[in-house]
């Protein structure tokens, strides 16, 4: 949040009167399902979470998050879920009441504009995963997809040395590229080949970002963020509020 708006100090202390209920999700357990009306939000603190499609029988996943994201806000204004948000892999999720968050708009502009903006990006990234699935190959669709993930996860400290918990198997980066497994586990061992990647167990390395990148053609300014080739961390957002309730 931080990282996309101009928040003053009083800006943040309003964060510190979050009240929040924490809890931890084992792998592919559903925190929301098709069709619920949820009264709270969904504050990611460690993990991965996915919109995936509910009516897909390959589990089609529509977005990732990370850290940081709250992947439901979008249910302040309209509170009923079109689609099932899976954990992909252990996660520990902070629910915020809705009504926390009208509070917040209402006592602090920057903050009103903050959440907003987190929407935007939300959108934005919906749109580039459009254009990811209908006018990119395979290998660069995966590509582009770990340059997102890979940004997104250094804005919030995380992925120090392009290092990073992978956040998903190759079937699932098979049903967010929208290409067959066997398609995935080609893709990954020509990156690997191409020096570009390493996977081993639950971790990716980047071992050729500024080659991902061009590979990719990503341009990270639909992200509201800087993307960085030395893998230092950008400006924090409120992953580092959200982590101090854990």
């Amino acid at each position: 949040m931080a990282g996309l708006a101009d928040l003053s100090a009083e800006d943040l202390d309003l964060l510190s009167d979050m009240p929040s209920a924490i809890a931890h999700f084992g792998s592919r357990h559903a925190i929301l399902r098709h069709g619920d009306e949820p009264t709270q939000c969904c504050l990611l603190l460690q993990g991965y979470l996915s919109w995936q499609d509910a009516e897909s029988g390959d589990g089609q996943i529509t977005s990732i998050y990370v850290p940081g994201d709250i992947p439901d806000l979008h249910t302040l204004y309209r509170a009923r879920a079109d689609s099932d948000l899976v954990a992909l892999g252990p996660a520990v999720v902070a629910f915020v009441p809705h009504r926390f968050f009208r509070d917040l708009s209402g006592r602090s502009p920057a903050m009103s504009r903050a959440l907003l903006l987190m929407m935007l990006v939300d959108h934005a990234i919906q749109r580039n995963w459009t254009v990811n699935l209908g006018s990119r190959d395979a290998l660069t669709r995966v590509a582009h997809l770990l340059c997102e993930i890979t940004t997104r996860l250094q804005n919030v400290g995380l992925a120090r040395e392009l290092r990073l918990s992978s956040p998903f198997t190759q079937s699932d980066l098979a049903a967010a590229c929208s290409i067959s497994p066997v398609h995935a586990n080609r893709t990954v061992q020509e990156l690997r080949r191409c020096n570009l990647l390493q996977w081993q167990g639950k971790f990716m390395t980047i071992m050729d970002w500024p080659g991902l990148v061009r590979l990719a053609g990503f341009d990270p300014t639909y992200l509201g963020v800087r993307a960085t080739g030395d893998a230092r961390p950008s400006q924090p957002s409120l992953v580092a509020s959200g982590a101090a309730l854990a």
